[in-house]
């Protein structure tokens, strides 16, 4: 049996003349944490409402669990719990009423499961507390507890961490990995927190302008995301030709504020820079960094 439980081919969703999704392609294996990054309005909701059924692909293929026409992806979809944009509840009524409506709708026989995924979200002790009088976070905690009802295997999850404190944050990021770890809960995340992303994913996939721009392992943008030596001079526009004429350099960019990277040649950094003194360019910074994924984001962005 394949351990490819969604592929995604060629996708495409109009929404009249506004092209949403342009020719999207991507798989999730069974067990991954699946990072899904892209700015306001570059298509991640979309494939989010697509894989739930709340919208659908105006050319495409989708399969879920081998699955692909709409009884078997209806099918599907009871394996799978989603949290998409605004976290669903009554506001009239409080979070175990809320849960205890929910299981009911979906025919969960055990009641102990309300108490159970209240606790998990840490929600057990809001008592008679109604929903309009909670925080953003403790409504996504709500939210949360709502896609954990029916024990799913696959969980697509929608800014899961939006108004959480710091503290709130750490309890979500390690309840998602123990259902990861202990019971091989797949899942796709869309957030902006994208150090929290680092720090939970197995995969990537990033989109802008509704196209994949990149779909990387975590190994892929470790190694995508390299280490660099920022430079800056009294003459950056010359340096950055020096660089390129006299070192050798081949991967250079130049930074909005006019600074320098370069991502080559960093065990011939002395050379470089002895290279720039003798033309005239005195390096006022010269250091070692690392790209991490939040720039990676903002580059791929910018292209």
């Amino acid at each position: 049996m394949s351990d490819i439980i969604v592929d995604v081919r060629n996708l495409t969703k109009q929404y009249g003349r506004q092209l949403a999704l342009e020719d999207v392609s991507f798989r999730i294996k069974q067990g991954s944490i699946v990072g899904l990054i892209g700015p306001n309005g570059a298509g991640k909701t979309t494939i989010m409402k697509i894989m739930g059924g709340l919208a659908f692909p105006t050319d495409g293929a989708l399969t879920m669990y081998g699955a692909s026409d709409e009884k078997g992806l209806n099918h599907a979809r009871t394996r799978m719990s989603f949290m998409i944009e605004t976290p669903y509840e009554k506001e009239r009524m409080t979070a175990k009423e809320n849960l205890e409506k929910q299981r009911l709708q979906k025919g969960i026989p055990d009641k102990s499961r309300v108490d159970e995924v209240l606790k998990l979200v840490n929600l057990e002790n809001t008592g008679k507390k109604i929903v309009k009088n909670f925080s953003l976070g403790m409504r996504q905690r709500l939210g949360l507890a709502n896609a954990l009802m029916g024990k799913p295997e696959f969980m697509v999850l929608d800014e899961p961490i939006n108004g959480l404190d710091p503290e709130g944050i750490v309890e979500i990021r390690e309840l998602l990995r123990k259902l990861n770890r202990e019971e091989n809960v797949t899942m796709v995340i869309s957030s902006h927190i994208l150090s929290e992303l680092s720090l939970l994913c197995t995969d990537y996939i990033f989109i802008n302008h509704g196209r994949i721009k990149g779909v990387f392992t975590a190994e892929e943008l470790k190694q995508a995301c390299s280490e660099f030596y920022h430079i800056d001079t009294d003459n950056n526009e010359k340096a950055g030709a020096i660089l390129l004429r006299e070192c050798s350099v081949q991967r250079l960019e130049t930074m909005e504020d006019g600074s320098l990277r370069i991502y080559d040649g960093l065990d011939r950094i002395h050379d470089i820079s002895k290279t720039l003194y003798e033309n005239g360019i005195i390096p006022v910074e010269l250091s070692r960094n690392e790209v991490n994924l939040e720039d990676y984001y903002m580059r791929m962005v910018r292209e």
